[in-house]
């Protein structure tokens, strides 16, 4: 009795982690809010702005929509995972993904949006170079290669545990 009491205040305590997901919709909204600006601020100036910075703007806004992205996986398929199933049958307009991402999968496109997010980052800095100092870049070029390279050894080992657990 009282192990089977345990177990279903565990099990109950998945709903836990549903705030957190709320807290990432705030986020979202945020990073919304700082898109609004974004264009705001390009639109009003954009007389005056030279190709080089409408196309760091736009690098910019990119940024923030993988940033979007990656906080929307986190959410859907956090929660799917981790809370509660999602019926994607009742909701005709969803994503079919939603429904099929794994934590494995999860972890493999987590790491895809932050080595992406990076990229963009360094492309951000390398467009503004003037502006950046060698060690800034030398850093964040450092970051992006330890992302590829963690995204990469994370994929093997992903594929060798699903090539390992197939056989068996």
């Amino acid at each position: 009795m009282i192990k089977s009491s345990l177990e279903r205040i565990l099990f109950a305590s998945r709903w836990l982690l549903a705030p957190f997901y709320v807290a990432l919709v705030l986020a979202l909204l945020a990073l919304l809010a700082k898109a609004g600006v974004r264009v705001y601020d390009v639109a009003t100036q954009f007389a005056s702005l030279d190709e080089d910075s409408v196309l760091l703007a736009a690098l910019g806004i990119v940024d923030l929509t993988l940033s979007a992205s990656l906080i929307v996986i986190v959410i859907l398929s956090g929660y799917a995972n981790f809370v509660s199933r999602i019926d994607v049958e009742a909701h005709k307009d969803w994503p079919r993904w939603i429904a099929d991402v794994d934590f494995s999968e999860l972890k493999l496109k987590l790491m895809a949006s932050i080595v992406a997010i990076s990229a963009i980052k360094l492309l951000e800095a390398f467009m503004d170079v003037d502006r950046e100092s060698d060690r800034a870049l030398g850093w964040q070029t450092g970051v992006l290669a330890t992302f590829v390279v963690a995204a990469v050894l994370l994929a093997l080992a992903d594929r060798i545990g699903h090539r390992q657990g197939g056989a068996r």
